[in-house]
Order: C-alpha cells, then sequence, then structure tokens
C-alpha cells in the first residue's frame, strides 16, 4: 500500500492531469505563463454558480414558497431553462466564473430510473458544469453504475471521504480525487467534498456495497493544512451534502478554521443569506433546478476585497427554455413520453413534501399503505425529494406515472411484521432525535417519518429519550406489551429483523405488491383522492408548519 505521502503526491498529479485534460474546464483557466509577479495580479471579480439536489427534474415544475404565512405557489426550474439562466450568469463574467452542482444528479424520475440515469449524463455535460460532487443519492444503481455514471460528466468530480471497501472494514484508495485547485486573477481556490458518511443508513445499505464512507473529520484538517499550507490557496470552499445541520456543525468546527465557505446540499434549504458559523459560511440552494446559488468574489491587485452572495429564483419567464436543451430533453423523453404523461388518478389538494412534520404526498401515501394492508399501523420516509404539483389548465391536480416515480423514484416491495409497543415508543425517540438532536451532527437526513394509525404528541426541542409525550393507536393509549402489526417498504439489505430502521421486528415478510402496484390500485378505486392533513403526528413546542430542522442561526426557510 502506498504511504500517505506517496497518495498525496499522487493526488496533486492526477488533480494536474485532470485540469489539462478537460477542454470545458481549462479553455477558461487565465494565462499564468508569464513570470513577472505584478503581471499575475488582476482585478475583476470571481464568480461561483450552484445547483444541486435536482433529482432530474427535466421540466418547470411548481414550486413551494412561504410567503406571507401562507402556501404560495409558481413555477420554477427545468433543465432548459437552469440552462439559459447559467448562460446569462457566465456571460455577465465569461473568463472566470465556475459551475458547480453538488449532486443528487441522478434519481428521482422515471426518465432516470428506466435509463439507470445514462439519460442524464449528455444532458449535464450540455449545461457546461466546472465540477461535480456525488450525492447520496448517486449511489441508487449501485457502486459500479455510480463510478461510470459520474465517469461520463466531462468536469472533475471531488469528493475527499468516499472510499473502496476491500472488505473487513478495510479502507481502500478514494473513489474519486480527493480536491482540485483553481486559479483565477492571481487567486488560487482550493475545492474539497464531502457526502454524508451515514448514507448506508439513511438507504438501502445494499446501495452502498463496496464503498466506505468516513467522517469529513478524519481527514478535513489534513487536507485543509494541505491546501492552505503547501498549495497556499487563498481561498477554500468545501462542497458539502451532508445537510444544513451537519454543514453548520461543520463550520462551528475547529477543522474548519481556514475555510471560508462550505456550498452545501441534500437538505433542499433556501440560504438566501450566507450563514456564519463559527469558522465559516454556509449557503444552499434549495432543489429541483428551481435555484442558481451565485457567490462574487471582488479581486483588487491580486486580494479579495469583498464578497456578495444571492440566491436566483430560475423563473421561466425571465429564462425561457434553451432551444438546444429543450431538443435534447425532447430526444432523451421520447421513449418513455406516453408513459411519463399517462394520468393514473387526481388529487383534489396541492401535492408536495416540503413541511419537517406532514405533507399531502405522504398523507396520500400512507392512506393507501393503510388500504391495502390494514396494518395496526403503517410507515413511509420522510423522503424531501419531489416538487409539488397544483392545477393544471384544465383546473385538475394531474397524478400521472411520471409523478409517481417523482414521488417514489424506488419502487420498493411492502413488507409486514410485529413490534411491542415499547419497541414502537424507543423507535419513535430514535427517529425524532434524527430529526431534531440538539447536536446538529447527529441530525439525519430527511423529515419526520410518516404514519398512519398512530397519533403521536411530542416536542421537539426536548431532551432525548423525552420527546415522546402520547402514543394512541387504534384509540387506545399505547401499550408498552402488546403486540402490533407494521407495515412499511423494504430495504436492499437490511437485516430480516428490521422495518423502517426498526430492529427486532417479529414475524417479518414481503407482500406480493410494491408501492407502485399499490399507489396505482389505490388511485384507480378513489381518484380524485383528498389527502388532508390529520396531524397524526402533533408537534407541541413549534408550529405544525415547520419547513426547517435548522435553529439557532439567522435562516428562515422562504
Amino acid at each position: 500500500m502506498p504511504s500517505r505521502r506517496d497518495f498525496l503526491q499522487s493526488g496533486l498529479l492526477a488533480t494536474a492531469a485532470m485540469e489539462n485534460s478537460m477542454p470545458s474546464f481549462a479553455a477558461s483557466q487565465p494565462d499564468t505563463s508569464v513570470t513577472s509577479e505584478s503581471a499575475t495580479l488582476k482585478n475583476g471579480v470571481i464568480t461561483f454558480l450552484q445547483t444541486t439536489d435536482v433529482h432530474c427534474q427535466l421540466h418547470a415544475h411548481d414550486e413551494l414558497f412561504w410567503e406571507n404565512d401562507q402556501l404560495t405557489f409558481r413555477k420554477a426550474g427545468g433543465y432548459a431553462h437552469v440552462a439559459t439562466a447559467l448562460d446569462a450568469l457566465r456571460k455577465e463574467n465569461p473568463a472566470n466564473t465556475l459551475t458547480i452542482d453538488t449532486g443528487d444528479m441522478f434519481q428521482g424520475s422515471l426518465l432516470s430510473v428506466k435509463t439507470t440515469g445514462r439519460a442524464f449524463v449528455p444532458l449535464l455535460n450540455a449545461l457546461s458544469y466546472d465540477m461535480y460532487l456525488p450525492g447520496n443519492w448517486e449511489v441508487v444503481y449501485y457502486k459500479k453504475n455510480m463510478q461510470k455514471l459520474l465517469g461520463g460528466l466531462l468536469a472533475p468530480k471531488v469528493c475527499t471521504n468516499m472510499y473502496h471497501d476491500l472488505g473487513d472494514g478495510k479502507k481502500g484508495e478514494l473513489i474519486f480525487q480527493p480536491y482540485q485547485i483553481v486559479n483565477r486573477l492571481g487567486i488560487k481556490i482550493g475545492f474539497l467534498g464531502y457526502i454524508d458518511p451515514l448514507v448506508p443508513l439513511r438507504q438501502s445499505p445494499l446501495y452502498s456495497k463496496g464503498i466506505l464512507y468516513t467522517k469529513p473529520e478524519e481527514n478535513l484538517k489534513e487536507y485543509v493544512e494541505l491546501l492552505k499550507e503547501q498549495e497556499q490557496c487563498d481561498f477554500i470552499i468545501i462542497l458539502s451534502h451532508l445537510g444544513l445541520s451537519q454543514q453548520i456543525a461543520l463550520g462551528n468546527h475547529p477543522d474548519c478554521k481556514s475555510v471560508d465557505y462550505i456550498f452545501g446540499a441534500d437538505t433542499h434549504e433556501r440560504v438566501r443569506k450566507p450563514i456564519q458559523a463559527e469558522y465559516t459560511k454556509i449557503v444552499e440552494p434549495g432543489a429541483f433546478g428551481s435555484f442558481v446559488g451565485r457567490l462574487d468574489l471582488k479581486v483588487e491587485n491580486g486580494k479579495i476585497v469583498k464578497e456578495s452572495y444571492q440566491l436566483i429564483e430560475v423563473n421561466p419567464q425571465k429564462y425561457p427554455a434553451k432551444k438546444e436543451i429543450t431538443a435534447l430533453i425532447e430526444e432523451l423523453e421520447k421513449p418513455y413520453k406516453e408513459e411519463i404523461n399517462k394520468v393514473i388518478g387526481y388529487s383534489t389538494l396541492p401535492l408536495y413534501r416540503n413541511f419537517v412534520v406532514e405533507n399531502t404526498i405522504d398523507t396520500m401515501i400512507v392512506d393507501a399503505l393503510k388500504w391495502k394492508v390494514n396494518a395496526d399501523v403503517v410507515l413511509s420516509n420522510g423522503f424531501r425529494f419531489c416538487p409539488p404539483r397544483t392545477a393544471g389548465k384544465d383546473g385538475k391536480i394531474a397524478i400521472t406515472e411520471g409523478y409517481l416515480y417523482d414521488m417514489l423514484p424506488v419502487d420498493s416491495t411492502i413488507r409486514t411484521g410485529t413490534a411491542t409497543g415499547a419497541q414502537l415508543l424507543e423507535w419513535l425517540e430514535k427517529e425524532l432525535q434524527n430529526v431534531f438532536a440538539q447536536d446538529a451532527s447527529k441530525r439525519f437526513g430527511g423529515w419526520l417519518i410518516r404514519f398512519k394509525g398512530m397519533q403521536v404528541e411530542f416536542k421537539a426541542f426536548e431532551r432525548v429519550g423525552r420527546r415522546v409525550q402520547k402514543v394512541v393507536i387504534a384509540g387506545q393509549l399505547l401499550d408498552p406489551q402488546k403486540e402490533y402489526t407494521l407495515c412499511a417498504c423494504e430495504r436492499d439489505g437490511d437485516p430480516e429483523d428490521m422495518l423502517c430502521r426498526m430492529r427486532g421486528i417479529k414475524n417479518a415478510q414481503n407482500t406480493a405488491f410494491t408501492l407502485h402496484s399499490m399507489m396505482k390500485e389505490y388511485l384507480k378505486e378513489f381518484s380524485p383522492v383528498t389527502p388532508a392533513l390529520r396531524h397524526d403526528a402533533k408537534v407541541l413546542d413549534a408550529p405544525q408548519t415547520l419547513l426547517s430542522q435548522v435553529y439557532g442561526v439567522d435562516y428562515t426557510f422562504v
């Protein structure tokens, strides 16, 4: 095995080779061939553009905003509109703009599933990104496909904590290059990349087979020192797919002392003003291609003298669809267009998934699960992906085959089992800790678990193990000794006695149907459905309309 020194030296060579082999990236590099130091010091602006968590949303779609304490919907996003926005922003500063995507590029739509993500490789390349960070859902088609998909992208991929698993927990080499260095206007900029190390717990464990993830703190200090001391970088950015809470926690860690910015992702938060942690600033530009984050650094005589940040809404009217991207999307979608647009049912209420505690999309899913299986309690994960959907021109809120894949890209088998009331109570406390842990670094990805057949009152900001205040099942208070029947989906690679991250399940068995077949049957039987919020999960010490887990900093989701 090579030594750490050998590895770092090889990383430098690999980075240099990568810069030389990527025309789209290297073509905009400034000419540094002159030897005079004064000649390399320039004035101007360096611009960074960031998208993230687009989740394969090809078209302009409904987006939810919280304005004047009420829900507001308007159109946003769509890759052809994102392309126009990026082109317009690059045109303002063509020589010194860097465009970055920080993950979840290959999961979230019917087209992605049908092509195992391959359709999005030419699309992403056509948008001329300069750098990528893998997201937590890049592994959805397993390791080899992840490597091939990301390998098909023309720009560098940076990830500093994702290793080949040699077996028995032995860590091999990094799967992607650990850092990237870019020079603009006499400013040397270093990039690191960190993905959530909890991916194998958050998602089906088999997705990550062959991969070892480490916490950022395990090598952050080493690489920051390398960039700052050896490479003498003037500005350091961490590309992060950890989630906003954990990004703030990382920004408060002493190893981040020399890091200037964390470009965040994963939790779909809309940071409109950089969040100042103890050692660095954090931003995150929403999701679904609805926004572009823009950071400008003003440079005078080779020194950064000013910075400004804004979150730019991708309004389809302001940024009309780019014709070349529209044509590419039509070509990619053509074999599946009829299936994508096939209507399988209707809702009488807008469908969305933005709130921490309860949403109409998940209410519809657990309603369908309870109808199909009729267990005592049915469970559904607290996913964040899937843009909202409101009424179309015909006044109806259509649920298409394509939207079913937006809601549930993984068509998991439905599984049943039994657990005691004591197990349920312990599990609820763990799930609430995952969402509301006082220590932000311990918060898990995703919103609160969704359920039907059970009513839970809880305090989000109580101490660990003391959040659940009351649980009622079938009109009766939870009995710790009683066994209850449960229903959820199976996750590839979970132990036989696990259901929805709950261990010790008895009588676990798979049913003959999947989430998709269940939803189609339910909608065929009951459409139009009305998934009204029931407050089965009732928060006692916070608004029911929580739109973020983040608190204690100057940030509000709007």
